[in-house]
């Protein structure tokens, strides 16, 4: 039982079923971007800013590899070191277990460790909302 507990904690947070792109908000819920279901992240010029990759790699626009997202919820940089995770309750903390913020994945809403919005995004896998918001692989 616990494993199947697992495996649907897991599917939600990867969050694999994106017919089609979801789109990026910011804090006042204006449009910054998308992500496409290919994983290709936009501006909202539709300017490639990077890709997730099928494998978990995180490309820039570039594509050169700027980080990992792994499916136990780990977030990784270039060099394959933790610099992040997100917990199954949707909290996101840095390397060193500091929160970040969190992600309400029934809203999308995305606040930083104080509480305040820093964006919207819905219907995409937690650990890339994570990865697009409080890491800087897009910058």
């Amino acid at each position: 039982m616990k494993k199947l507990i697992a495996i649907f904690m897991l599917t939600l947070l990867w969050g694999a079923s994106m017919a089609s792109a979801q789109n990026l908000r910011d804090g006042d819920y204006n449009y910054i971007g998308k992500i496409s279901p290919n994983g290709t992240v936009r501006d909202a010029k539709y300017n490639a800013l990077g890709f997730f990759n099928p494998d978990g790699t995180i490309a820039n626009a570039h594509n050169k590899l700027v980080g990992t997202v792994t499916k136990d919820l780990q977030i990784l940089d270039k060099d394959g070191q933790r610099i992040g995770f997100v917990t199954v309750e949707g909290e996101v903390r840095d390397g060193e277990s500091h929160l970040l913020g969190t992600i309400d994945r029934s809203t999308g809403k995305v606040t930083d460790a104080d509480g305040k919005v820093v964006g919207y995004a819905n219907g995409i896998s937690m650990l890339w909302i994570a990865a697009y918001y409080f890491f800087p692989f897009f910058q």
